[in-house]
């Protein structure tokens, strides 16, 4: 199933979303109704928590079983691999909350929406021969990545072919700087769109009332709203959102910027006010609106 084939696919989950949007629009997330859940017996019972000592175990984690007659026809969350620049810290390179943000985040999906959603994530770079195969990608912590000149045109292929990006956990201006000159590179023709909050993608099946900023827990944990430890320039502290359209209008891309949601994704088990206000507030809503309009769209 190639990127220039997807739209059937595209459509078949339309029908599917569509009435999990008329489901739950607007309602919160339930934590232990008839399907199990991260918090159902599980880690603020047992006082422990879901992000352990490497290496991370799919057994620790919520997992189901796929209808054999639609194997082939499921949603199937892919993180890629890049390279960094050198000096970096643990947090700006391409395993960023990896992976448990990546399995957390599809057992949500598949959870609080009618998509049927693989429970094995894949792991990719932007030169594998497969990746026209999956109509989304993430990449977290992208302040220092450096795509090379054929990672450049596979990622420009990919999206202009139907594919779409989502980035996250990058901060400050020199971190936006240092992404926009690899995406110029990208697409040397197209400049970014930054979203407001009245564009649909934030309303499509939560309706998030302000802009979602989402700092890792230790930052939360210490009452600060903002990771400065991920950039040496300040200044620009508010959470934007940059998008790349192809020549028919569909966004390909969405830049996170100032914004680390995939730690609500993977520290959802750890806190419980952390859960509430962040992960369950914005962290989830957010991914899965991206999900749901990227796949309609």
């Amino acid at each position: 199933m190639r990127i220039k084939t997807i739209l059937l696919f595209c459509l078949i989950m339309c029908l599917t979303v569509t009435i999990a949007i008329a489901q739950r629009r607007g309602s919160p997330f339930q934590r232990g109704g008839g399907r199990s859940s991260l918090y159902g017996g599980s880690s603020f019972q047992r006082g422990q928590s879901f992000r352990r000592t490497q290496p991370t175990l799919r057994s620790e984690f919520q997992t189901w079983e796929i209808d054999p007659e639609f194997e082939d026809d499921v949603f199937t969350f892919v993180r890629i691999e890049y390279d960094s620049s050198r000096s970096v810290g643990f947090w700006d390179s391409w395993d960023n909350d990896f992976p448990d943000a990546d399995w957390n985040f599809s057992y949500r999906l598949q959870q609080l929406t009618s998509l049927n959603v693989s429970p094995d994530n894949k792991l990719m770079r932007l030169t594998d021969s497969e990746l026209a195969s999956y109509p989304f990608i993430y990449m977290s912590g992208v302040q220092k990545m450096v795509l090379r000149p054929e990672e450049q045109t596979a990622l420009r292929k990919y999206l202009l072919n139907g594919g779409f990006v989502m980035m996250s956990d990058f901060w400050n201006p020199d971190g936006w700087y240092h992404v926009r000159n690899q995406m110029r590179a990208v697409f040397p023709d197209r400049e970014p769109v930054e979203l407001t909050l009245d564009h649909p993608i934030f309303h499509f099946v939560f309706d998030l009332k302000e802009l979602p900023q989402i700092t890792d827990i230790q930052t939360w944990i210490r009452g600060q709203s903002f990771e400065y430890d991920h950039g040496s320039s300040r200044g620009d502290e508010a959470p934007h959102f940059w998008s790349y359209f192809d020549d028919k209008g569909r966004m390909v891309a969405l830049l996170c910027h100032n914004n680390d949601l995939g730690d609500g994704w993977e520290r959802e088990g750890e806190n419980k006010d952390y859960f509430t206000e962040c992960s369950e507030k914005y962290s989830y809503p957010m991914g899965i609106n991206i999900i749901t309009y990227v796949l309609t769209h």
